[in-house]
């Protein structure tokens, strides 16, 4: 039996091979299924036999809880940018000042997500996103059922290799045809479709979304035993890696122009998308002498192509409030589609902008996706135009009708009322946000809801608001009402940096709220500091240390933190406990995949509430609080009569 099942594992992975990277399959589909579905059934029958490079583990395996973090062996630089020919030519000339003539090598710049393959005696055991070039999220499990990925070499090479994973242009429409028949949400292009199914935490989900991948780089091309970019790839290719056959390599920077050129013409026929051509000097010496900077290799560059430009009729100006009182407008547009998605929305930046552009309602426009992603509005036809008023900047705000100002520094107009309503709804919208007090279950809807029905005027009301108050509310159910009180106790425990993010004082992000929740301590503090005392410390200049001293001692602010206070907000950088042990002394295990916390965030509501958490079920185990998906420790714990909560029980015990 053991002889069968390596003899189908060798024979499946030969033929993903040849399907899968060399497009040439030897056998046909209904062949491979059956071979594939015996496979299956020998290694669940026999498990001892079944290893993590069988062709088996393509169909993807147990849900993740989440996706640990990882260091890169060596960093995952991003490039320098070039946007036309000049660029090229002043990188060549760099080039030719440093080494000397060069020969280049051309690539196609493929649309997906980077990622890193880490390979141990001819072994895969590791794949990460590519994060922010230091440390990526270990996504193994998914990169496994891409089927372009080679389990196994033949050399016993130990090495990262590095690539881009794509979803072809035909997965896509065959993903988002399936998704539009179930009612779900669309994917807006291949690239986010890419992403978002390497980061699903069921890998079984990956496997349906047949992804694939091109190789370009090894993080040391020594280790191939190669001298040159061109050679490392044709090596790469010998070992079974899935590179891009359409690479050239030329020996001038003219040579490097005409490819460009080329592909900008023919992109539209591939069937995948990509976005640019990547340039590298050939000569691993010669990359070698000219090194890197600190965020980008000095002997490569990638060149992007211009972005889309479509016309269409600009309908209307529709104009927001945002939580700073900042008034912007938006195109409504004639719904067209730009780079593979249909836009009937358009930024205009400004008001200033529109008047510079003489933009007006009812013209014809041209548009873009800027950076390939946000639609913006680039100049009106004026042969087109057929008598359209000039259109000018609102003088009131269009939700209170305060009149607007226009400050001497900026460009932006603005609504300076207090109580206009639309501050006030996005400001407690931002307050409740991920990035600031974090409150789950309490999103844009439920806030604007709240609003209208006169419970909440500002973000101390949140603290008040009681069973009694939601539940005549419109789908508010008796299990909602607790869940959401509960998330808003829990988040009267956060650090004052998470605080004064959600307070949105002007210029204060998060990096900025934590470096002054770090120097001080508490917010009667930072309320208590003169400017110069937040110029001290680093990257804290002089506009947002104004920012601060400005909100922070104007009368409104004082009552609103007074507010909080009193409702029991936590007003220093520790994260404070819960008065209560709710969970004093009992022993938690989680298992299986939450939906609205994380591992992380339910083990600290457990310890901040008296209670510890193990990694596995015994009889000294109280409580077993299971996720979608539990596997294992929940049978264990039915069997050992160990009590189980749901995720939503756990919340709901956790209020009380």
């Amino acid at each position: 039996m053991e002889e069968r099942i390596k003899e189908l594992q060798e024979k499946l992975n030969r033929y993903n091979h040849e399907y899968h990277v060399l497009d040439n399959p030897s056998v046909p589909d209904s062949e491979y299924d059956k071979l594939l579905h015996e496979l299956i059934e020998l290694e669940a029958q026999h498990p001892e036999h079944k290893s993590n490079t069988s062709p088996t583990v393509r169909v993807g395996g147990e849900v993740q809880s989440k996706f640990e973090k990882t260091a890169h062996d060596t960093p995952m630089l991003s490039l320098s940018n070039a946007f036309g020919s000049a660029d090229l030519r002043s990188f060549d000339r760099r080039v030719r000042e440093m080494v000397g003539e060069a020969d280049y090598m051309c690539e196609l710049k493929i649309d997906g997500l980077a990622v890193s393959l880490k390979y141990e005696n001819g072994r895969f055991v590791q794949g990460t996103t590519r994060g922010d070039g230091t440390v990526g999220e270990d996504i193994t499990v998914n990169l496994r059922t891409i089927r372009a990925i080679p389990l196994t070499i033949d050399s016993p090479l130990s090495f990262e290799v590095r690539g881009e994973a794509y979803m072809p242009k035909a997965s896509f429409e065959r993903l988002n045809a399936e998704r539009e028949k179930n009612d779900e949400g669309l994917f807006q292009n291949p690239r986010n479709a890419a992403a978002g199914s390497l980061r699903q935490l069921d890998p079984k989900l990956a496997s349906q979304r047949y992804l694939s991948i091109f190789l370009y780089s090894v993080n040391d091309l020594r280790e191939l035993d190669a001298s040159a970019q061109s050679e490392a790839l044709d090596k790469l290719d010998q070992e079974g890696f899935k590179t891009n056959q359409e690479r050239r390599l030329v020996g001038s920077i003219d040579e490097v122009i005409e490819y460009i050129e080329y592909w900008a013409d023919r992109r539209k026929a591939l069937d995948y998308d990509i976005d640019g051509i990547v340039i590298k000097v050939n000569d691993i010496r010669k990359q070698d002498t000219m090194g890197f900077t600190a965020k980008s290799p000095r002997w490569a560059i990638a060149y992007k192509f211009p972005a889309e430009e479509v016309v269409t009729d600009l309908l209307d100006i529709e104009l927001t409030v945002g939580r700073t009182g900042v008034i912007t407008p938006t195109a409504i547009l004639s719904p067209v589609k730009v780079a593979g998605t249909t836009v009937s929305r358009a930024s205009l930046h400004n008001h200033e902008m529109i008047e510079e552009k003489d933009i007006r309602i009812n013209d014809r426009v041209v548009i873009r996706k800027a950076g390939d992603i946000i639609p913006e509005v680039l100049h009106p036809i004026l042969e087109e135009r057929k008598g359209q008023a000039v259109y000018e900047a609102p003088i009131t705000c269009p939700v209170c009708n305060h009149e607007t100002v226009k400050l001497e520094d900026e460009v932006a107009i603005r609504c300076i009322n207090p109580s206009c309503p639309a501050q006030l709804v996005e400001g407690m919208i931002y307050f409740v946000s991920r990035e600031a007090m974090n409150i789950d279950g309490l999103g844009e809807k439920v806030i604007r809801q709240l609003y209208d029905a006169g419970l909440i005027k500002d973000v101390s009301d949140i603290y008040g608001l009681t069973r009694d108050d939601l539940l005549p509310l419109e789908r508010m159910g008796e299990k909602k009402v607790r869940n959401l009180l509960a998330a808003i106790e829990a988040s009267k425990h956060n650090p004052l940096s998470r605080l004064l993010v959600g307070l949105g004082i002007r210029f204060i992000g998060s990096k900025a709220s934590g470096q002054i929740a770090q120097e001080f301590g508490s917010m009667e503090a930072v309320m208590k500091q003169p400017e110069a005392r937040f110029i001290e410390i680093p990257e804290i200049g002089e506009k947002i240390a104004r920012s601060i001293v400005t909100y922070t001692s104007h009368p409104d602010f004082k009552r609103l933190v007074e507010k909080l206070s009193d409702f029991g907000v936590n007003m220093t950088e520790g994260a404070s406990k819960p008065d209560s042990k709710t969970f004093g002394g009992m022993t938690f295990v989680l298992t299986g995949k939450l939906a609205r916390l994380t591992r992380d965030e339910a083990k600290q509501m457990i310890e901040n509430a008296g209670g510890n958490v193990t990694g596995s079920v015994s009889s000294n185990t109280d409580v077993v609080v299971a996720g979608e998906a539990a596997g294992s420790k929940l049978e264990k714990a039915q069997s050992l009569d160990v009590s189980v909560w749901s995720e939503d029980e756990f919340i709901e015990k956790l209020g009380q």
